[in-house]
């Protein structure tokens, strides 16, 4: 398909090689280039410091097993129901969080 003489193209392309011209860089000239920047928001810092400090947590309290299980040996470990009720609360809004 051509086209001849269609008055839209022929000013779009007047724009395109107005603007192309002023972009042109002449033969040796080096064009520098803005530099990339990120800024993180207080909460993202925090967020960092948080993720840090979890990291390097123990993946198991071995001294709090050692001590459960000391205690459930010698029949001495007892819970209640509403500290179990409230570990489950606990949980779960955590989850809502997440």
């Amino acid at each position: 398909m051509k086209i001849h003489n269609n008055h839209s193209i022929a000013k779009a392309m007047k724009v395109y090689n107005t603007s192309n011209k002023n972009n042109n860089v002449e033969a040796g000239q080096k064009v520098q280039q803005a530099k990339d920047q990120l800024e993180l928001s207080e909460n993202a810092k925090e967020f960092q410091v948080a993720m840090k400090a979890f990291k390097n947590l123990p993946e198991v309290r071995e001294e709090k097993i050692k001590e459960l299980k000391e205690k459930i040996q010698q029949g001495s470990y007892t819970v209640s129901g509403k500290e179990v009720a409230d570990k489950i609360i606990e949980s779960l809004q955590i989850d809502k969080k997440i």
